[in-house]
């Protein structure tokens, strides 16, 4: 069985490839000649993989269940249109998830949006997808999220108040907040303290419990908990929406062989969602494609206006922190 948590990170060059004229961002381990950001095919034909089993992962979520049936006619698709075995499974966390691809573990995987960034820099994913519409991919925006019977009006109410983020690396969650409501008369670390959640599902249950005054969430995790019938719309008032970012990056390994990672793009590209798949996602009904150069460019920007780029040490810090919240949620269950 392939084991995603718990992995061991290890972010030496030993590998690296060798008279790399451009690397940006991208670990040590990998290069970028052609300059599109992400990690280049390997020149070394020993290098690339050709697995007969593909492992596919998406991102973790509150309840791995959910997706793991949801995603099941996806997967079984394919299966029959790659020509060989596809695999699902859950991950604990993106720290997880990222680790799992850079040791080629992971061959293709759904990541969030700021996770998307860390797995191109971190683990050599190249994303070409995300879910969209005719219309082309769609987006997502961030939400400042309280009770509908608080007394909170404007941004400047939440100071000194218990306010979730959600995690370190989540674009919407963390990173944009960081950057966007300072002009809006309410900043992060000074007038108030960013409470880790976990999770943009458990920053909502927590607004709506109680336990947050505040959350910043994508709006698109709260219109899928509404349609599921976990929450109640009425329960709650936006007080906040910002410009639209990029969801889901749909990623390979960049050490997939070329003809096997054209396939997984064309089969990919190849799917029309389910009605439920359209209804959990928002309308969406296929993957289009997309560059991470262009599209994760607001991202980026984000990120680094933040102080927080997707870079090496931001990446060790954040893999730090999500190892502590998973020993100390563990640390919490109930032992039988």
């Amino acid at each position: 069985m392939i084991a995603f948590a718990g992995a061991c990170i290890s972010l030496g060059g030993a590998s690296a490839q060798d008279a790399c004229s451009n690397r940006g961002q991208l670990d040590d381990l990998y290069c970028d000649a052609n300059g599109d950001l992400v990690a280049d095919v390997p020149t070394d034909p020993a290098k690339l993989k050709d697995p007969s089993t593909l492992v596919f992962a998406y991102t973790p979520i509150e309840d791995p269940a959910i997706y793991a049936n949801l995603l099941k006619p996806f997967i079984n698709h394919l299966n029959s249109c790659i020509g060989r075995r596809v695999m699902y499974f859950s991950v604990q966390s993106n720290t997880a998830q990222i680790e799992a691809m850079r040791s080629g573990r992971l061959h293709i995987a759904g990541f969030s949006t700021g996770p998307t960034a860390f797995a191109v820099n971190m683990a050599g994913a190249v994303p070409f997808a995300a879910g969209g519409s005719e219309a082309g991919p769609r987006g997502y925006k961030l939400v400042a999220l309280v009770k509908a019977s608080s007394d909170y009006k404007a941004m400047g109410d939440l100071k000194g108040k218990k306010v979730a983020h959600t995690s370190p690396s989540s674009n919407s969650g963390n990173l944009a907040p960081r950057v966007l409501f300072p002009p809006l008369g309410l900043t992060p670390d000074t007038d108030y303290k960013p409470l880790m959640s976990g999770g943009h599902d458990k920053s909502i249950l927590g607004v709506g419990h109680g336990d947050y005054d505040m959350a910043a969430v994508a709006d698109d995790v709260f219109e899928r908990m509404v349609a599921r019938g976990t929450i109640k719309r009425e329960d709650f008032r936006v007080i906040y929406t910002s410009e639209v970012f990029p969801t889901n990056g749909y990623v390979h390994a960049h050490d997939l062989k070329p003809e096997l990672a054209a396939k997984v793009r064309e089969c990919f590209f190849s799917y029309k969602f389910s009605a439920e798949e359209q209804k959990e996602f928002n309308g969406e009904d296929r993957y289009v494609p997309i560059t991470y150069k262009d599209k994760w460019a607001v991202v980026r920007e984000v990120a680094d206006k933040s102080g927080t780029p997707f870079n090496k040490r931001s990446y060790e810090a954040e893999s730090k922190r999500e190892t502590e919240a998973l020993e100390r949620k563990k640390a919490q269950q109930p032992k039988n």
